[in-house]
């Protein structure tokens, strides 16, 4: 029988500690001391990743709240009126962000701030309410929001560090999960098609590449080594050109060109799913469709015409050829 794991173990895999969650051993990384310091460290961190990914131009300055509030509160355009929240998530987060580093700079002089000082309950009510704003906002790719990301810095706000590095294994591990997902879909589409001998190992090195991406923070010095190897993979994945008679059909054209851009999507998926760290659970679902409509569409362009009870091909007439211009 299989050795049953539970979550949270932890064992050294070629002299590195990984903990283990939801079937993935995943590169472990002792936290830092639960203290207002380290949370206003990992609150600007989870901050500026929030930002990385999330579309351009919601990166409004804490100082500048009640302006972005007012014209959220103003905008009547529903198009609009999404984007302005999502501006005034960005601003929510970054007042947030002001507040504990003032809070820690008073404790560094030897003020004492207590959990339930009017200081800390606003800095908690707006990563509250970014919160419930970020589903106003988009990934960078225009597909969908990353709403595991907006709820990151109110999380690492609220729990004890710890039990927060604990819950990011956790989606780490669902992300890895989605990664390979994305990859056997792929393999699974492409492999038995014949336009690309020998993608399957491409696939494999890119899926691994984005794991080991996901797992390993950019201040391991590792990196040097993880982030090379995961841009490489996905250029010579979508490097690859499909391999087509002499004398192609339309028909054959038309496949290769759709095979092409379905290798172009899930790099370009894979990729965005590795830097966020997070699962993209919408994108996902969008792309393992996607295989499946062009797994169908080669099936029924395989399938050979019936015939009617004369020979003909059906929807041709038995007793007279069809005309031609």
């Amino acid at each position: 029988m299989l050795e049953q794991v539970p979550n949270g173990s932890r064992r050294d895999i070629n002299g590195t500690p990984h903990v283990y969650y939801d079937g993935y051993w995943i590169k472990y990384y002792e936290p830092p001391e639960d203290s207002l310091d380290a949370k206003k460290r990992l609150i600007h961190a989870l901050t500026r990743r929030l930002f990385n990914h999330v579309e351009h131009g919601i990166n409004i300055p804490g100082l500048r709240l009640d302006e972005a509030r007012r014209a959220y509160q103003r905008e009547m355009d529903p198009e609009r009126k999404r984007v302005a929240g999502a501006m005034l998530a960005g601003s929510l987060f970054n007042r947030a962000a002001d507040i504990f580093t003032k809070v820690v700079e008073l404790q560094s002089v030897g003020v004492k701030i207590a959990p339930d000082d009017a200081l800390m309950n606003d800095c908690g009510q707006c990563l509250l309410e970014a919160l419930e704003l970020g589903r106003m906002v988009r990934h960078r790719s225009g597909d969908e929001g990353l709403d595991e990301l907006w709820g990151e810095p109110f999380k690492a706000f609220s729990i004890p560090v710890e039990d927060f590095y604990e819950s990011r294994y956790l989606k780490i591990a669902l992300t890895m999960r989605d990664i390979d997902r994305i990859a056997d879909a792929l393999v699974d589409t492409l492999v038995g098609d014949g336009l690309f001998p020998g993608i399957e190992p491409r696939i494999r090195e890119l899926a691994e590449a984005a794991k080991r991406k996901c797992e390993t923070l950019r201040t391991d010095p590792v990196i040097f080594e993880v982030w090379p190897a995961f841009v490489v993979a996905g250029e010579r994945l979508g490097r690859l050109e499909p391999k087509l008679p002499r004398h192609a059909s339309e028909e054959q054209t038309r496949r290769a060109s759709q095979a092409c851009r379905l290798i172009a999507d899930g790099v370009t998926l894979l990729q965005h799913i590795a830097r966020a760290r997070v699962p993209m659970p919408k994108s996902t679902r969008g792309y393992l469709e996607q295989c499946h409509r062009f797994q169908l569409a080669g099936k029924k362009a395989a399938r050979p015409a019936r015939r009617t009870a004369r020979g003909a091909p059906e929807g041709t007439s038995a007793r007279s050829p069809s005309r031609r211009r």
